[in-house]
């Protein structure tokens, strides 16, 4: 099984901008280098958050950012009143999640998907930036097709690790979304099978209605008190 992780798909060196950035150099910088998305640093080069194209650029006649507009918005942005006084920190989602750069590939699909996002910032054990990853840096790994997620799935974690009768269980992936039926044969297996299917390239979420054979999770002894 495959266990990527985001420092080998992620862009390394992201363009950031700092938090008191003119908003009109913020949006020069994404009019140059095409970004959809901007790191913010605060002075000591930690992340505090994420300003987009979105944020900083007016929309164009089809709802998408039109870079070449940006003269048109600078002229408009300098006859509002403070307009030309803001900084990226103005700006910006403070509350932008980031992802750790050893987390793995699965785990930063499922944070974009829950975040509705298609932008994460990866940080250091720190908090510094070392790079940004989007659903286009996961595409690579992500665009596989659902029967050979399935066939993974069966072969190497039912069959091959958990030593699992294949015809006992039901696997269904629709969209990297892997569904878990069946029963294995101890109730450990569950959490370890959910475990190692998300750690399968491809998967984004995993539902699990597995059934167990077998309760072989030791339990605390259980003391009778008796009164004095």
């Amino acid at each position: 099984m495959s266990r990527r992780k985001v420092r080998e798909v992620m862009t390394a060196d992201a363009v950031a901008v700092a938090e008191d950035t003119p908003i009109r150099d913020v949006a020069a910088v994404i009019t140059a280098t095409g970004f959809g998305a901007l790191p913010v640093l605060d002075p000591a080069g930690r992340l505090t958050g994420l300003i987009t194209a979105a944020q900083v650029l007016p929309p164009g006649p089809a709802g998408h950012h039109s870079f070449p507009q940006l003269n048109r918005w600078r002229r408009h942005r300098s006859t509002q009143a403070g307009g030309a006084g803001q900084r990226a920190r103005d700006v910006m989602t403070a509350s932008a999640e980031a992802i750790p750069v050893d987390a793995s590939v699965a785990a930063a699909a499922r944070s974009m998907e829950r975040g509705r996002t298609s932008w994460l910032p990866v940080t250091d054990s720190a908090g510094y930036l070392v790079g940004i990853v989007s659903w286009g840096d996961l595409g690579r790994v992500f665009l596989r097709p659902d029967r050979d997620i399935q066939y993974e799935i069966i072969r190497d974690v039912f069959t091959r690790y958990l030593g699992t009768n294949p015809a006992l269980v039901q696997v269904d992936v629709t969209g990297g979304r892997a569904v878990l039926a069946g029963v294995v044969e101890g109730k450990s297996m569950i959490p370890l099978a959910v475990a190692m299917c998300r750690a399968i390239d491809g998967v984004v979420d995993v539902v699990s209605y597995l059934s167990y054979a077998v309760d072989d999770i030791p339990h605390p002894p259980v003391h009778h008190l008796t009164g004095s």
